[in-house]
């Protein structure tokens, strides 16, 4: 019998793919002895066979039944029983966190008979009845997919009824009733009564988590986390504790450091007389745990021992759920908790400093994309602002949009291009695509652990909560403060590392971290807090030790002196790809189109001779920007028919003249370009002539750009630079290919040496960009000094897609129907495109040993892609200036994680 139910004694941290993130901590924190209500998991083995079957397996039923009555006989208690009941949450919790993704059912086993009973073993009637009715209403919801407005306006109306704003002053009549109510609900809208029997309560509720884990706010985080899809949920079936038993009771979540900052002491926040899910939801401010160290000092004693003992364990920031049941504490939930990248980089410091972990420990605790979130700009402190209201600073960052109020419309204006501000009472799961789709989230209630909070911290975005003076009105589509109203479509603007809320759009100046990682360190944190300054020193250090930890090399594509000034300030080691078809735009463009349009080889010659200087030019100044470190120039690469007219429009022009009967010159050079392009379409010109079929088919092109360079070089060295040129080959398929391009270009780079009087050494290698050129890698490396992936054609060719009409046709569908977790152009397909990178790497060792190996496609700069390309043996990446930083932080963690070089 395969074993699916694992009691909390029987697993540990470790076995996460099993039992899950929640149900290993669970079972961690037993085996350390702290206090967790006893307990039992169905492991995410179980939810797959599941999902596979439509049914649970055979073997579950009994199984739990075993499970339940060791837990019935280990507490002295029932389910369901009438007179002293044992009660159970029924919780969801995957391998990998995904916060308010999935379902819990709290009070499992309350029904018309034990509530009585409930009321008579605690006593208090009160108590017991809105446990009932929060069963009813999490059952409904969860199990019975009855929407929350059902519930929620239900408990709104009481409260109005009454005039009380709060729950917890409903009386015990006032919760009969809205008992009543809520199974009236569930029967007008599922069609059956209210289930009384408290098994089939424990088993309606273990498959609906079993079924959220393929809701569509959980694929859809998935997808946005790249967690994969196959993974499953487990089941974890604990036996409930209250923390709905009036003042002395209470509910939590809390941190061993601040998940927003990073800063060091316990954090988080209390409400007492509260149950299960009422902190995360964010529907009642909530208090510190200063507030419960004043009302209850000792459990909050016994907390602050626990916190510290966690944190020791794992070594790590952890997020604790916990309950107090009439002065007793017990724990609910651990696990390493999600932060901001800010608190990211100071706490992985922090733990270094104590002598927890160790430096490559914290590098590993790091992320690139939590850099590149530390370099976004930030709201100018000097720019004139007008404050609406202030809340809490959730998750940092400075975010400016127009407000919208539903996730619908959220996600509607983005897809339209709009950046929008979602501003709700509090967010739920459902609020998920918009949160995605919004620069920023504004909640007018919920505190730093409400839902709005922990997924915007874990997504990276700007986020801002329990905002109170908000009045938030969906349906009216406005939000006021006091007399201001501010309506759906105006701009606010949001700051995550104050609080403050702002009327209209405010200046964006650099972060402290892109002026560190520009211009040093010193500069950075001569004009900022102490809080800032301790950041970007944090930063420094582990981009540091990145550095002196990595293989690869880290380059920059670039195209102008401009860029390569810049992608050199950020830690840039020369150029891997400079791409030579931008020199020929705006005023050249008429150059060009002489090449094209030549009835003969002297006119030809004349116009390539007048694009020499300012080729040279251009390369002198990418030589002296990048002075001493390489820089690779790719000779001309997109099909020429991209420099002339648009063939349409050209035709239009001259079929109007011709119609008119005009004969000017203007319209014989019209007529005469018209037949260059149609004589040089294309239909599928990215697969045409391009790249060295262009260099081989239109005589003096690459011999212009060749020439070019080598006087470039000549010139620079002359000035006493140091330039170190390399020239690549795009497109080859054969390597007959680049012999032929080869042959000539060192026939013209000897020729300006000798005229020059001095030697050059200069590198040709190619782009390996075609499946072909991957799998004939070997004898294409008898021609070539270096290989430079260019992994977006690659990408393209291997799949057969034109990523220009298929990433918004196609690609969404895919990602959606699971055929993608992320788009190929995003980050390296390794099983396909990667395993052709593998093979050319390896291929092409064999014929060179010491071939220089390296990436210029976009997934130079992708942080997971960066990882395969460490373990495949390239020398170096390449990427925008932008991604430098984070690129050299990944390729310093790709070492750190020990993945071998593949040479």
């Amino acid at each position: 019998m395969t074993k699916y139910v694992y009691k909390f004694t029987e697993g540990d941290k470790d076995q996460k793919d099993l039992l899950g993130g929640k149900g290993a901590n669970l079972a961690e924190m037993t085996r350390l002895g702290l206090p967790v209500p006893p307990g039992f998991t169905i492991s995410t083995e179980a939810c797959r066979e599941y999902l596979a079957q439509g049914a649970e397996p055979g073997e579950l039923r009994v199984q739990v039944t075993m499970a339940l009555r060791n837990l019935e006989d280990e507490t002295n208690r029932r389910l369901g029983d009438r007179h002293d009941p044992l009660l159970v949450s029924v919780r969801s919790g995957a391998k990998f966190s995904m916060p308010g993704m999935m379902e819990t059912v709290l009070n499992v086993g309350l029904n018309d008979a034990s509530v009585k009973g409930l009321a008579e073993a605690s006593g208090d009637e009160r108590f017991a009845w809105d446990s009932y009715r929060r069963l009813l209403q999490m059952f409904g919801r969860t199990v019975l997919d009855i929407p929350g407005e059902v519930f929620s306006d239900a408990i709104d109306k009481a409260k109005a009824t009454r005039g009380v704003l709060s729950d917890v002053d409903l009386d015990v009549d006032d919760l009969r009733g809205l008992v009543r109510e809520f199974k009236d609900a569930v029967l007008e809208h599922s069609g059956a009564e209210f289930p009384q029997h408290p098994r089939e309560q424990l088993d309606m509720a273990i498959r609906a988590v079993f079924d959220s884990w393929n809701t569509d706010r959980a694929r859809l985080y998935r997808r946005r986390e790249r967690i994969p899809q196959d993974l499953g949920t487990a089941v974890n079936v604990c036996t409930m504790v209250f923390g709905n038993l009036g003042s002395t009771s209470g509910t939590g979540v809390a941190f061993t450091r601040d998940p927003a900052t990073g800063r060091p002491g316990a954090y988080g926040d209390y409400l007492p007389n509260a149950q299960g899910e009422d902190v995360v939801a964010g529907i009642r401010n909530t208090l510190s745990l200063e507030d419960l160290a004043a009302s209850d000092p000792a459990s909050h004693a016994q907390l602050q021992k626990v916190m510290r003992r966690l944190e020791n364990h794992y070594r790590d920031l952890c997020d604790i759920e916990f309950t107090v049941e009439r002065g007793q504490l017990w724990m609910l939930q651990t696990r390493v908790g999600k932060r901001t990248a800010a608190a990211a980089f100071r706490i992985a410091s922090h733990l270094v400093d104590e002598q927890l972990i160790t430096m490559d420990e914290a590098l590993s605790r790091v992320s690139g994309n939590q850099l590149a979130q530390l370099m976004f700009p930030q709201f100018d402190p000097k720019a004139e602002r007008t404050r609406l209201t202030r809340g809490m600073a959730a998750s940092p960052g400075a975010a400016v949009g127009k407000v919208v109020f539903t996730s619908a419309e959220a996600t509607r204006r983005a897809a339209e291009g709009d950046t929008v501000i979602l501003v709700r009472k509090e967010t739920n799961p459902d609020d998920l695509e918009g949160m995605l789709a919004a620069e920023g989230i504004l909640t007018a209630r919920g505190g730093k652990t409400s839902h709005a909070a922990v997924v915007a911290r874990g997504m990276g975005k700007t986020c801002v909560c329990g905002a109170e003076e908000l009045e938030v009105d969906a349906v009216a589509k406005r939000v006021q403060v006091g007399s201001t109203v501010i309506a759906e479509g105006d701009l606010i603007s949001i700051d995550g590392s104050t609080g403050e809320v702002f009327i209209g759009a405010l200046e964006v100046v650099p972060s402290p971290v892109e002026t560190y990682l520009e211009h040093g360190l010193e500069r950075a944190v001569a004009e900022v807090d102490e809080q800032t300054a301790e950041l970007v020193q944090a930063v420094d250090r582990l981009l540091g030790h990145a550095d002196q930890r990595r293989r690869l090399q880290v380059r920059t594509n670039a195209d102008t002196a401009e860029d390569a000034l810049r992608a050199r300030s950020l830690g840039a080691q020369g150029i891997g790809l400079c791409r030579t078809e931008h020199m020929f735009l705006g005023d050249r463009r008429a150059l060009i189109e002489r090449v094209i349009l030549a009835d003969d080889a002297a006119g030809r010659d004349e116009a390539l001779a007048a694009l020499l200087p300012l080729q040279r030019q251009d390369f002198e100044d990418l030589l002296t920007a990048m002075d001493g470190l390489p820089v690779t120039i790719r000779l001309l690469d997109p099909p020429l028919h991209e420099f002339l007219p648009d063939r349409t429009d050209l035709a239009v022009k001259v079929a109007l003249a011709g119609a008119a009967g005009t004969d000017t010159e203007e319209t014989r050079q019209d007529r005469q370009m018209l037949w260059a392009v149609e004589r040089m379409h294309e239909s599928n010109p990215m697969l045409g002539l391009r790249g060295v079929r262009l260099g081989l088919l239109v005589p003096g092109l690459f011999a212009l750009q060749v020439r070019a360079i080598a006087e470039a070089t000549v010139a620079r060295r002359r000035a006493g630079g140091d330039p170190k040129v390399e020239i690549m080959v795009p497109l080859v398929g054969s390597v007959m290919e680049l012999y032929l391009v080869r042959d000539e270009s060192d026939g013209i780079i000897a020729e300006v040496a000798a005229a020059e009087d001095i030697p050059l050494q200069i590198p040709i290698g190619t782009m390996i960009e075609l499946p072909r050129a991957a799998l004939t890698a070997h004898r294409i490396a008898d021609a070539a000094d270096f290989f430079s992936f260019g992994t977006n054609d690659l990408t393209q060719t291997t799949w057969g897609f034109s990523r220009d009409d298929v990433e918004a046709a196609v690609f969404a569908a895919y990602l959606e129907k699971g055929v993608f977790t992320i788009s190929p152009f995003e980050a390296i397909d390794a099983d396909g495109v990667g395993r052709l990178v593998q093979i050319a790497a390896k291929e092409g060792r064999r014929t060179k040993p010491e071939l220089k190996l390296g990436v210029c496609g976009e997934h130079g700069g992708d942080p997971e892609s960066i990882h395969f390309f460490h373990a495949t043996g390239l020398d170096y990446v390449s990427c925008s200036p932008f991604r430098v930083p984070v690129a050299r932080l990944e390729a310093g963690r790709a070492a750190v994680h020990g993945e071998p070089a593949r040479r």
